[in-house]
C-alpha cells in the first residue's frame, strides 16, 4: 500500500467521529431529497399498475336506452379500442336499506376485472360478490343472505353472499359516489349474474391499448384519451340518432296494430255516414250513435297520438360521457400525490441545502486543520495533485458511502412506506422504481458539497511553502463587541460570560455556520408541524368559519313539503331556499368550469354562509355584481372591479362585475343576491335547493333523514357537510406519515449538524481549551466555556428558525395548492413549543457529550510547540 493510501485510511481512523457525521449528513440529506421526491411518482405508478392489471376502462359511457351489440360494434372501429356492455343501476339493499352500487357479473368479460378479498365469484344465480367495504365497514361475512329493495329490477331479490372484492372502479375504500335512491350516498357494490338483472345494458366501458404505456395521471395519457374520446363522440353523435330512431319504430310496430284498428273503423263510420246520406236525400249524414263512435274514436286517436309522443321521449337517446378522473376517489388521489410532489420540490430541496452547507463547513475546516501536515508533504517533495487527492479521495468516499446509500435507502423505503399507509384505504400494487434524475442531482450536490469543499481549500492552502503551512494559523486578534460599550451591561457579566460573547464575535464564520445550521434545523421541524397544521385547517375553517350549514337538500318540486318532513326532525334547527347552480367562469384565456353558484331567496343567509374578505371584514351581498370565492378569484386571475363572463348550466351566458372577493379554501363559489340575478339574467331566481342548519347527529340520524326525504318524493338527494369534512379529513390523514417523517428526519439531521459543528469548535480551539484546563479551571467550567456560545447561538437559531419556518411553510403551502383546495398558512403554538425543546434538547446531549470529551483532552500533546 503506498504511503499516501496508508495516510488516508490512517486519516479516516483517527477521525472517525468527523468521518462518520459528514457521511450522515450526507446520508440524510440524499434520504429525504430522494426518497420524497421519488414518493409522488411512486403514488402514481403504484396506482397506473393496478388499474392496469385490473383492466380499468378508460372511458364509461352512459346511455338513456341502454347500449347492444351494434353499439360496442360501434366503439370498437377506434383503432385498438375494447369495448363491453354492463348492466348497471343504483339500488336499495341489506340492513337499513343502504344504496349500492349494482353490476351484472359477466364471466366472459375483461375489463374492470374485481380482485378477490375473499370468497369467490359467483358461480350460480343466486350469489351475490360485495364490495369488501360491506366486510369492512358493515360486518356482512360469507354465507349470509343479502336482499335486494323491490324495485331493483332483478328476478328474485334475495342472494347468498360468497365473496368480497375491491373494485378498479373504486380506488379509494371511503368513497363510493352519490345516488338518487336510499340516502343518497352509495355504501358499497354488488355483482349478481347479469342473466339475474331485468334491465338492458345501460353502461358501456371502453379501454384504448395504445394508451395503456402512459402514466395515468400524466399529461400524454390524457391527451391521448381526449383524442380518442372525441373520436367516440363523433361516432355516437350520429348512434344517438339512429338509435332513437330504431327505438321509435320498434314503439310505433308495437301500437300500429292499434292504429290500424283506429284507421278501419274511421272508414267504417265514413262508409256509415256516406249511407245514412244516401238514405235521407242528403238530409242527414249523421246519427247519434256514429256521433257517439265519432266522440269515441277521437278519444281513442288522442291517446294514441299521445302514446306516440311518449314513445318518441322514451326513445330518444342521449349519451353521458366519463373518464377515470369521475370515478370516485381518483382525481383526489391524483391531487394528493401532486401535494406529495410539489412539497418535494421544496422541502427536501431546502432539507439537502442545510446538509450540504454543513458538509461544506466541515470538509473546509478539516483541510484547513490538516496545514501542518500537507506542509510536511510538500517538503517531503511530494507533488500538489499527490497531496491534494489525499483529502480528494477522503471527501469522495465519504460522498460516495452516504450518497449512494442514502439515494438507495430513500428511494426504496421512504415511498414503500407512504404507500403501505395509503394502502389501508386504497388497495393496489406497490410500484417504486429508481429515480435515476434525483439520485444523480443529488450526488451531484453531495460531490460538490465535499469534494468541491475539499478541492478549494486544497488549492488555497498549497499556494503557501511548506515552511509557512507547517506553522500554525495565528489566532484571531480580539475586538471590542458591542456589548463592552453598553457599560451597565458588561460590568455586571462574569468573566466567562465575558469571554463566550467576545468569542462568539472573534468566529464569525463559525457564528455565522452555527445560527444558519440551527435556524435551517428548526424551520424544516417547524415547516413540518405548520404543513399538518395548514391542511388540517382548510377543513376545519371551511366547515367551521364559513360553512354555518349542516346539509344540503336538492329540490325536484316545492320546497314546503321538504320542510315539513325537516320540522318533524329533533336535530333540525332552521333553513332557507336558495337557488343553487353550477357554471363556468371565464375571464380572459382563463376559466374554471365547475363553479357553484347560489342565490339566496332570503334576508338570512349570512347565518348559512359567512362570506369575508381575505382580511376578515364581512361581506353583503351586493345589488349588482356578484361575489367570488378567493381560489377561483386566482385562479382566473381578477380583482374586484373586474367583469366575468358566467355561463350556467343549460342557460345563456351573462357577464358579471365582481363585487368582492370572498375568503374560501375548498371548492370554488359564485354568490349573488336575488336583484343581482334578476339584472342578470332578466328573470326571477327560483329556489332548488335548501340550506339546512342542524344539531350535531350521528352517521344513523343522517342516513335516516336522507332516507325520508327523498320518501316525500319532492327531494332528489341530500349532502351533508359532515360527509365532505370526513372526505377533507381522510385526504388531510393520508399527508401526516409524509409531515411525520419531515419532522423526525429534521430532527436528526439537526441533532447531527448541531454536534458536528461543536466538534469542529473543539477540534479548532483544544489548545485555548487546554490552556483554560492548565490555569485551573474544572471541567464543568471549561465545557461551559465552550458551550454557552452554543446555548447563545441555539436561541438565536431557534428565533431565526421561527421567521424562516413561517416563510418556508407559506411558499410550500402555495406549490401544494390544487384547482379544489387551497390551504391558510396556520401553524399552532405546539409545533412552535416541540421546535424550540427539540433544539434544546439537541443542544443539551451535544453539551453533556462534548463535556465527557474535555474531560479526557491530552493537554501536553495540545499545547506542545509546533516551532
Amino acid at each position: 500500500m503506498k504511503p499516501m493510501t496508508k495516510n488516508l485510511w490512517r486519516e479516516i481512523r483517527a477521525s472517525k467521529g468527523r468521518f462518520i457525521a459528514i457521511i450522515l449528513i450526507i446520508f440524510m440529506g440524499c434520504l429525504i431529497f430522494v426518497g420524497v421526491r421519488a414518493a409522488g411518482p411512486g403514488l402514481n405508478e403504484s396506482l397506473t399498475t393496478t388499474v392496469q392489471k385490473a383492466k380499468l376502462s378508460d372511458v364509461q359511457l352512459m346511455s338513456t336506452t341502454g347500449f347492444t351489440k351494434k353499439d360496442v360494434n360501434a366503439v370498437e372501429t377506434v383503432s385498438g379500442a375494447q369495448a363491453e356492455a354492463t348492466k348497471f343501476t343504483y339500488v336499495t339493499g341489506g340492513r337499513n336499506a343502504l344504496a349500492v352500487a349494482l353490476y351484472g357479473y359477466d364471466r366472459q368479460a375483461s375489463l374492470n376485472q374485481l380482485t378477490l378479498r375473499a370468497g369467490h365469484l359467483p358461480r350460480s344465480k343466486t350469489q351475490v360478490v360485495l364490495d369488501y367495504r360491506a366486510k369492512s365497514e358493515y360486518n356482512y361475512k360469507l354465507g349470509q343472505t343479502f336482499t335486494f329493495g323491490k324495485t331493483s329490477a332483478l328476478k328474485h331479490r334475495t342472494f347468498t353472499i360468497v365473496g368480497f372484492a375491491d373494485s378498479p372502479q373504486y380506488i379509494d375504500n371511503g368513497l363510493r359516489g352519490a345516488a338518487n335512491v336510499g340516502d343518497g350516498t352509495v355504501r358499497f357494490f354488488a355483482y349478481v349474474p347479469q342473466s339475474q338483472m331485468t334491465i338492458p345494458a345501460s353502461l358501456l366501458s371502453v379501454r384504448f391499448k395504445a394508451i395503456q404505456g402512459h402514466n395515468t395521471y400524466a399529461d400524454s395519457y390524457q391527451t391521448a384519451r381526449d383524442k380518442k374520446l372525441r373520436q367516440l363522440k363523433t361516432i355516437f353523435k350520429k348512434r344517438a340518432l339512429t338509435r332513437s330512431n330504431d327505438l321509435y319504430q320498434e314503439a310505433l310496430a308495437k301500437i300500429a296494430p292499434q292504429e290500424a284498428k283506429l284507421t278501419a273503423a274511421n272508414q267504417q263510420l265514413k262508409l256509415a255516414q256516406a249511407q245514412v246520406a244516401q238514405a235521407s236525400g242528403g238530409q242527414m249524414t249523421t246519427t247519434p250513435a256514429i256521433d257517439q263512435q265519432l266522440a269515441t274514436l277521437k278519444v281513442a286517436q288522442a291517446k294514441l297520438e299521445a302514446a306516440k309522443t311518449k314513445a318518441k321521449q322514451q326513445t330518444k337517446t342521449t349519451y353521458t360521457y366519463q373518464d377515470r378522473s369521475d370515478l370516485p376517489g381518483f382525481s383526489a388521489y391524483g391531487e394528493s400525490s401532486e401535494r406529495i410532489a410539489a412539497i418535494a420540490n421544496v422541502f427536501p430541496v431546502f432539507f439537502f441545502l442545510i446538509a450540504a452547507l454543513i458538509t461544506f463547513t466541515t470538509i473546509t475546516r478539516m483541510v484547513e486543520e490538516a496545514r501542518g501536515q500537507i506542509g510536511t508533504f510538500k517538503a517531503l517533495g511530494y507533488g500538489k495533485w499527490a497531496i491534494a487527492k489525499n483529502y480528494l479521495e477522503y471527501a469522495l468516499i465519504a460522498a460516495l458511502v452516504g450518497g449512494v446509500l442514502g439515494s438507495i435507502f430513500g428511494n426504496e423505503t421512504l415511498p414503500r412506506f407512504i404507500l403501505a399507509l395509503y394502502g389501508q384505504t386504497i388497495p393496489m400494487i406497490a410500484t417504486v422504481r429508481m429515480q435515476w434524475g434525483s439520485l444523480g442531482l443529488a450526488l451531484g450536490f453531495s460531490l460538490i458539497a465535499t469534494v468541491g469543499a475539499a478541492a478549494f481549500v486544497v488549492r488555497r492552502e498549497l499556494q503557501e511553502g511548506p515552511a509557512a503551512l507547517m506553522l500554525p494559523k495565528a489566532p484571531k486578534s480580539a475586538k471590542r463587541i458591542l456589548l463592552e460599550r453598553i457599560t451597565p451591561l458588561w460590568s455586571r457579566l462574569n468573566f466567562n460570560q465575558k469571554v463566550s460573547y467576545r468569542n462568539l464575535f472573534r468566529y464569525k464564520s463559525r457564528m455565522v455556520m452555527s445560527i444558519i445550521g440551527i435556524a435551517g434545523g428548526c424551520a424544516l421541524i417547524l415547516t413540518g408541524f405548520g404543513i399538518r397544521d395548514s391542511i388540517i385547517a382548510s377543513g376545519t375553517r371551511q366547515y367551521g368559519d364559513i360553512v354555518k350549514y349542516q346539509a344540503v337538500v336538492s329540490l325536484k318540486g316545492s320546497a314546503q313539503k321538504a320542510q315539513s318532513v325537516l320540522a318533524d326532525d329533533a336535530n333540525y334547527r332552521s333553513s332557507t331556499k336558495v337557488m343553487a347552480n353550477t357554471a363556468k367562469v371565464r375571464f380572459g384565456d382563463e376559466s374554471v368550469a365547475s363553479v357553484n353558484v347560489f342565490t339566496p331567496k332570503t334576508g338570512d343567509f349570512s347565518r348559512y354562509i359567512h362570506l369575508s374578505t381575505p382580511k376578515g371584514q364581512a361581506i353583503t351581498l351586493p345589488k349588482q355584481g356578484a361575489v367570488i370565492s378567493q381560489k377561483t378569484a386566482t385562479l382566473l386571475g381578477v380583482k374586484v372591479g373586474d367583469r366575468v363572463s358566467v355561463t350556467v348550466t343549460g342557460d345563456q351566458r351573462v357577464s358579471l362585475k365582481i363585487a368582492a372577493i370572498t375568503k374560501n379554501y375548498i371548492g370554488d363559489y359564485l354568490y349573488l343576491s336575488a336583484d343581482a340575478y334578476q339584472k342578470a339574467w332578466h328573470q326571477a331566481a327560483t329556489s332548488n335547493a335548501l340550506l339546512v342548519r342542524l344539531a350535531p347527529q350521528s352517521d344513523h340520524q343522517r342516513n335516516t333523514l336522507a332516507h325520508r326525504l327523498l320518501k316525500s318524493g319532492t327531494v332528489l338527494g341530500t349532502s351533508f357537510v359532515a360527509d365532505q369534512k370526513t372526505t377533507i379529513d381522510n385526504m388531510s390523514s393520508t399527508l401526516n406519515p409524509v409531515v411525520m417523517i419531515f419532522i423526525v428526519m429534521s430532527g436528526l439531521l439537526s441533532f447531527v449538524v448541531m454536534y458536528n459543528l461543536t466538534n469542529i469548535n473543539v477540534s479548532e480551539r483544544i489548545r485555548e481549551l487546554s490552556t483554560v484546563k492548565v490555569l485551573g479551571f474544572y471541567d464543568r467550567e471549561v465545557t461551559m466555556y465552550v458551550s454557552r456560545e452554543n446555548i447563545v447561538l441555539t436561541l438565536i437559531g431557534i428565533i431565526f428558525g421561527y421567521g424562516v419556518g413561517n416563510a418556508l411553510t407559506w411558499y410550500i403551502l402555495r406549490q401544494a395548492t390544487t384547482a379544489q383546495v387551497m390551504f391558510p398558512l396556520t401553524i399552532h403554538w405546539p409545533g412552535y413549543v416541540a421546535a424550540a425543546v427539540l433544539m434544546a434538547v439537541f443542544t443539551g446531549v451535544v453539551i453533556l457529550v462534548t463535556h465527557r470529551r474535555l474531560q479526557h483532552v491530552d493537554m501536553v500533546s495540545a499545547l506542545k510547540a509546533t516551532e
